[in-house]
């Protein structure tokens, strides 16, 4: 059989008040270091990963096209060399 302890539970309900407390400060230094390096970052024009991947993929396509534009310029460059011959 237990017994009611007020002290102990004085010191329960401390413990839950800081725990609680210790939580809510943990999130707030997480928020308060994320919003100083989004503002480093923009200082320093950095881009998000997403960005650069998407930007990287657009100039692969570009490249590639560029790729198909040439070889269709060579192929009408030797077809004209081959008509005028």
């Amino acid at each position: 059989m237990q017994t009611q302890n007020p002290f102990l539970d004085e010191m329960a309900k401390l413990t839950t008040a800081a725990m609680g407390l210790a939580q809510a400060a943990g999130e707030e230094a997480k928020a308060a270091f994320r919003a100083q390096t989004d503002r480093m970052a923009a200082e320093l024009d950095l881009i998000r990963r997403e960005d650069f991947d998407a930007l990287k993929a657009e100039v692969a396509a570009l490249r590639a096209e560029i790729e198909a534009l040439k070889g269709g310029k060579k192929a009408a460059s030797a077809a004209k060399k081959g008509a005028s011959a």
